[in-house]
C-alpha cells in the first residue's frame, strides 16, 4: 500500500485508500518511477501531483475539468489551467478571463494563478496528473484518467448540488456520468485559441457563454454562496 500524501485533505483520505489498493494505481507508480530512473522530466513537481486534493470534499462548489498539466518548464502546479504568478498567461487561461470580463466586468487579472480559485470552492482537476516534458497527452493512458474519473464520480455520489464546468468534448465525456438530478454540468467549447469561438452540437462557443455568471445563477438558487472569481 502507498503512503497517501501529507498535503491531501482527509475527507479524501478513503477514496485514496480504495483507489490506491487496486492495481492499476501500483502500475501507474512503477511507471512514473521507471520514466524518472530513466531521466524523463515529469511536470508538475512531484509534491503538487495531488494539490487539486488539498480541497475538502465538503467544500467543492464547482469542479473544472482540464485534461494535461501543461508541459513547459514552471508551468504545471498542480490545478487545472493554472500557472505560478510570473509565468506567462497561457493562451487558454487569457481566453478564460476574456470571458470574465465579458460576462461579470471582471477586470483582466496580470498573473495566471488560480489558487484563490480553489479556495473559493473549486476542484481544479487535470484529467492526467503528471505529463512528460514536450509530450501532451503522454500519461493520460497510464492511469490516471481512470483515478480522475473515480475522483469525478466520487464527488458525484459524496456531494450535492455541485457545479461541473465542461469545456470542451474530452472534459464533457469526462462529466458524462456525472447525475444531473443532482448536479448540474455547465458545457461549452474549450476555451483555447481553436476553440474559444466554436459553437458544437452539445454546446455554445466559450466566448460568449456567460458560463461564469450561469454558475453562480445556480449555486444561489441551491441556496450556495456565489463564487468571487478575482484571483487576487
Amino acid at each position: 500500500m502507498f503512503s497517501i500524501p501529507i498535503n491531501i485533505h482527509p475527507s479524501w483520505h478513503n477514496f485514496f485508500k480504495q483507489q490506491y489498493a487496486l492495481p492499476y494505481m501500483s502500475d501507474l507508480f512503477s511507471f512514473l518511477d521507471d520514466e524518472i530512473d530513466n531521466g524523463t522530466t515529469i511536470y508538475p513537481a512531484r509534491a503538487l501531483w495531488f494539490k487539486a486534493f488539498e480541497l475538502p470534499l465538503s467544500d467543492i462548489r464547482l469542479t473544472i475539468v482540464g485534461q494535461d498539466p501543461y508541459f513547459n518548464a514552471d508551468q504545471a502546479m498542480g490545478l487545472s489551467f493554472s500557472v505560478p504568478v510570473g509565468e506567462k498567461i497561457p493562451p487558454s487561461l487569457r481566453n478564460i478571463y476574456k470571458e470574465l470580463h465579458s460576462d461579470l466586468g471582471m477586470s483582466v487579472p496580470t498573473h495566471g494563478d488560480l489558487s484563490r480559485w480553489q479556495q473559493q470552492g473549486i476542484f481544479l482537476l487535470n484529467a492526467s496528473l503528471t505529463v512528460a516534458a514536450g509530450e501532451p497527452g503522454s500519461h493520460l493512458k497510464k492511469g490516471w484518467q481512470r483515478f480522475t474519473l473515480a475522483a469525478i464520480e466520487h464527488i458525484n455520489q459524496q456531494c450535492s448540488a455541485t457545479v461541473f464546468l465542461a469545456w470542451g468534448a474530452f472534459a464533457h465525456k469526462c462529466c458524462a456520468k456525472v447525475d444531473t438530478q443532482r448536479h448540474v454540468v455547465v458545457k461549452t467549447s474549450h476555451p483555447s485559441p481553436l476553440g474559444a469561438y466554436k459553437t458544437m452540437k452539445v454546446a455554445p462557443a466559450f466566448l460568449g457563454s456567460k458560463c461564469f455568471s450561469g454558475v453562480n445563477e445556480y449555486l444561489k438558487k441551491q441556496g450556495k454562496k456565489s463564487i468571487d472569481w478575482s484571483v487576487i
